[in-house]
């Protein structure tokens, strides 16, 4: 739902992030968990059009734009702090994970990329 966890994301390998609870937030969801009963009051997930009606699109639209837009905003901005030029650089190097002690190693040491085998890719391209 923050940037922040979609920065982690990104940086544990993850090709993208999808937050489906922050939009329905952005839209009102009060978590009444009644999307499965066709009785939400906010109107986001029933098809009761009495209810539906407590959903105002105009009004919610601005606030989902909203939403997208400043989250990819504070994206950017994690990454340009970190020295990159957009979110989609982000490589475990730049999570710090705290041990211990209060020390921390970067995720990168603790959870190494895997090294290409040079046996495998002979294999490979002999067939």
């Amino acid at each position: 739902m923050t940037s922040d966890r979609a920065a982690w994301a990104l940086c544990a390998g993850a090709d993208f992030v999808v937050s489906a609870r922050g939009f329905l937030f952005s839209l009102g969801c009060i978590q009444s968990l009644q999307c499965h009963q066709n009785s939400c009051s906010t109107g986001i997930t029933t098809q009761n059009p009495r209810l539906q009606k407590g959903l105002v699109v105009a009004e919610k639209a601005k606030r989902v734009a909203s939403y997208a837009t400043q989250i990819n905003q504070e994206l950017d901005m994690l990454a340009h702090s970190c020295g990159l030029s957009c979110a989609h650089e982000f490589q475990r190097n730049h999570v710090r994970i705290v041990q211990t002690a209060g020390h921390s190693i970067p995720l990168d040491r603790l959870y190494p990329y895997p090294q290409p085998d040079p046996e495998r890719f002979i294999e490979l391209a002999s067939k």
